[in-house]
């Protein structure tokens, strides 16, 4: 079958077989954030997800870089400008008492839409190159796997710019890198190449370009395609699982899963298709429908 290409104004989406591959496509914007980034992400993500023959998801870029994070001009507030003089005031002073409780709301906005990515069903591989900047982290930190470009550079650019970092950088990133390193990071604003990276674990391997760096991820996205969904989906939810619970209620919530989950019909077709070298039969994770967040 051909493979299902579709575009938005700020992703390309490109499903072949079992292999899902969601595109950055604003190079010349740098693939900043805008208004669009944050309705069309969830959403294909969610999608790609609820569909149930999709195995894996790979999210690269265009350009130069990854992406330069959040687009503020797309977010700048609008004020009553033609109305009289006393009816301006009074909605600029409503404005002022309720600002705190829209920022909270448009956050958690947001947040909810890299959180899409580390709710869904199926591994998401981080093809990151040149600059992950700003928003940039906050995204490939909800991915399950970061791969880079030995020109990549992460900074937690928010400390530069006069605010902390709150889209989902934090809570994520000191799970994945020693708190000494974060906090260095986030205090300074400084950039971490590539080998840093590496070295602290942030990504698992540095290709030499773009173009090898897309091509490794989309192998490693078929090498985990060629693995029982249902298995997969449960190594995730655990990996998920016990990094925010502790050992006790991890072990628990394993042997809940199993007794539910496990069957097997799944275990021992594995074992033939490995005997036989070939593609395994397993069975595909059920289409979802309508909306869905897991707790």
């Amino acid at each position: 079958m051909p493979a299902e290409i579709r575009t938005t104004e700020c992703f390309r989406l490109e499903i072949d077989d079992t292999i899902a591959h969601l595109v950055l496509n604003r190079p010349h914007k740098r693939n900043a954030m805008n208004a669009a980034f944050w309705r069309e992400l969830p959403a294909l993500v969610r999608e790609v997800d609820a569909r149930g023959d999709v195995r894996a998801l790979v999210v690269s870029s265009t350009g130069p870089h990854f992406s330069s994070g959040l687009d503020v001009s797309a977010f700048g507030q609008g004020g009553p400008l033609d109305a009289g003089d006393a009816e301006a005031e009074e909605a600029r002073r409503m404005a002022r008492l309720t600002h705190g409780a829209r920022f909270y709301d448009n956050v958690r906005r947001l947040q909810d839409s890299f959180t899409a990515l580390e709710q869904a069903r199926i591994p998401v591989i981080a093809a990151i190159q040149g600059g992950c900047i700003g928003g940039g982290v906050d995204l490939v930190t909800a991915c399950d796997i970061r791969y880079c470009s030995a020109d990549a550079f992460f900074t937690i650019y928010e400390t530069k710019i006069g605010m902390t970092a709150d889209v989902g950088t934090f809570p994520r990133i000191v799970k994945l890198l020693p708190e000494g390193i974060v906090r260095e990071l986030a205090y300074t604003g400084r950039r971490m190449p590539a080998e840093e990276a590496l070295e602290w674990g942030l990504v698992n391997r540095i290709h030499p370009d773009a173009e090898s760096l897309v091509a490794g991820a989309l192998e490693l996205a078929r090498e985990i395609a060629a693995n029982a969904p249902l298995a997969v989906y449960g190594c995730k939810r655990m990996i998920n699982y016990a990094r925010d619970h502790t050992t006790a209620d991890a072990l628990d919530y394993i042997a809940v899963w199993n007794a539910s989950m496990l069957h097997v019909e799944e275990i021992g077709e594995a074992m033939a298709a490995n005997a036989e070298k070939r593609p395994g039969r397993f069975a595909p994770l059920p289409p979802r429908t309508g909306p869905f967040r897991e707790s």
